[in-house]
């Protein structure tokens, strides 16, 4: 029985699934592999724990594995897909195919179809596939100058926007909420935390927005609201350089923002449908990780 690993390595988590040509035999989830986040160190220790793992849920020994793919955040640059594949070569002896994240979920989305995928977790990116096979992307260029509609652009707007109504004489719940998730006793310490070098990870303030729009905070609801149309901006430049607005288009998501909000969802769709009537979106949230897999149960080159 042929053993095939993939992995769809975030700049939050690593998820690994082991499997063999037709079933899942196992899951294992660690924290961020991104070398970019968390350095080459961190991220060693993520795939090998996630790899690991795994195999001992399934009884299967590294050297068993016949082929890897792993999608991992930042590699479609090919100096981070060296240093991942040398990472990956540590911990096992089989062929490794490393694309970027962006590439496992639109596998995961469309297999070797056309279609848009758009990732919002700690980042965000569109990522798609034309009917001559031409592949397109916008957005992904990283959390000081891109990444729309992201946990990380959804927690800083928050952050801002409190200390905007702070400005105006309200008292925002949220606020308070940031206060303590900080550990910070006064708005001039959230003020320096907010603005120190590095810079705190504001997508970690993403499930206090989540909450407070569950808890009646229009505020909140606005921002992810927002969150939706600005991913849906990015899927429907994708879309509309490779589509024509009278094609249907299949359009999908993935990642944390969009599993964990009904808002977000319903914005981008609404946002989406609006200038492409014929776009066919997809309401499952897709785990890329399962593209992953599929392409390393195949020949190992790119989609």
């Amino acid at each position: 029985m042929a053993i095939f690993l993939g992995i769809d390595g975030g700049a939050t988590k690593t998820t690994c699934v082991l499997g063999d040509e037709h079933s899942v035999l196992a899951t294992a989830t660690t924290g961020s592999c991104s070398v970019i986040r968390v350095g080459e160190e961190k991220a060693r220790e993520a795939l090998h724990e996630a790899v690991r793992r795994a195999c001992a849920l399934a009884s299967v020994d590294p050297g068993q594995i016949e082929r890897a793919c792993v999608g991992a955040t930042g590699a479609a640059l090919p100096q981070i897909s060296e240093r991942v594949s040398h990472l990956m070569r540590q911990v096992v002896r089989c062929p490794v195919q490393v694309v970027g994240d962006m590439v496992v979920a639109l596998q995961a989305a469309f297999g070797r179809g056309v279609g848009v995928i758009t990732i919002a977790g700690s980042g965000s990116i569109a990522f798609g596939r034309g009917q001559n096979g031409e592949t397109l992307r916008a957005g992904g260029w990283g959390f000081q100058i891109s990444d729309e509609g992201s946990g990380y652009w959804v927690g800083r707007l928050a952050v801002s926007r409190a200390l905007r109504a702070r400005d105006e004489g309200e008292a925002p719940a949220l606020l308070g909420e940031v206060m303590k998730s900080w550990r910070v006793s006064s708005s001039d310490e959230l003020i320096q935390r907010a603005n120190a070098s590095p810079p705190p990870d504001f997508a970690e303030l993403f499930p206090l927005v989540l909450t407070a729009a569950d808890s009646g905070d229009g505020k909140a609801r606005t921002e992810l609201a927002q969150a939706g149309e600005e991913l849906a901006g990015l899927a429907k430049i994708v879309a509309g350089r490779l589509f024509s607005k009278a094609e249907t288009v299949p359009m999908a998501m993935a990642g944390s923002v969009f599993r964990q909000s009904a808002v977000v969802r319903q914005a981008f769709y609404n946002s989406v449908r609006g200038e492409f009537p014929q776009a066919g979106v997809n309401p499952t949230v897709i785990e890329p990780v399962r593209g992953a897999l599929e392409l390393a149960r195949q020949e190992m080159k790119a989609p």
